[in-house]
């Protein structure tokens, strides 16, 4: 059972890690100092450190949370457990969950940083990536897909699309529809995965 202390130290930590995700998203990672997020968090800037080593450590800590959200909230429950169009929302899912995450706006804000060449955070950005491509691609398995087409591949083109999507409407809200958008592409896929006739 945990003690006061470490209950504390716990609720500390998520009240760092909520500051620093909002200003990664909004100033990404060099602009962000320890006293922006000290101020966000109300957590004294020392505690900071303490917790998270460095700010790259604390931007690492952001994101592994991230991907960890990302699968909980995805499942593991296969496609063909309760018909074609049900795989389908799972998999769209994937495609959506970037948005349905209270730090969308980090993503696309720390992608170039992440193509840098040695940046700290190009594998864990490369790790959310694979996450959300893997579980596209396990539903993928148990649906019919045409002949050459491979799960892993249509996951890449699938999940490539909805983070498409996600930075146009991020760009221009007032321009793109996601949720249409999204259904277009959800549209796109039962075209590719469901039989002719059927």
């Amino acid at each position: 059972m945990a003690t006061r202390r470490e209950h504390t130290s716990q609720e500390s930590s998520e009240r760092i890690l909520n500051a620093a995700a909002e200003l990664f998203a909004e100033k990404g990672y060099r602009q962000t100092t320890f006293a922006a997020v000290a101020e966000r968090s109300g957590i004294s800037r020392g505690s900071i450190p303490w917790h998270f080593g460095s700010k790259e450590g604390l931007l690492l800590a952001v994101l592994a949370r991230s991907v960890d959200l990302i699968s909980a909230g995805l499942g593991e429950e296969p496609a063909d457990a309760d018909g074609t169009e049900a795989g389908l929302d799972r998999i769209i899912d994937g495609a959506h969950a970037l948005w349905a995450l209270p730090t969308t706006k980090l993503f696309a804000t720390l992608l170039v940083e992440a193509l840098e060449p040695g940046s700290p955070i190009h594998g864990r950005y490369a790790e959310i990536h694979h996450t959300l491509r893997d579980h596209c691609r396990r539903q993928l398995e148990h649906l019919p897909l045409p002949s050459g087409v491979s799960a892993e591949t249509l996951a890449a083109a699938v999940i490539g699309a909805g983070i498409g999507i996600h930075q146009q409407w991020l760009l221009a809200p007032d321009r793109v529809d996601a949720e249409q958008a999204l259904a277009a592409l959800r549209a796109m896929v039962a075209a590719v995965v469901t039989p002719a006739g059927t």
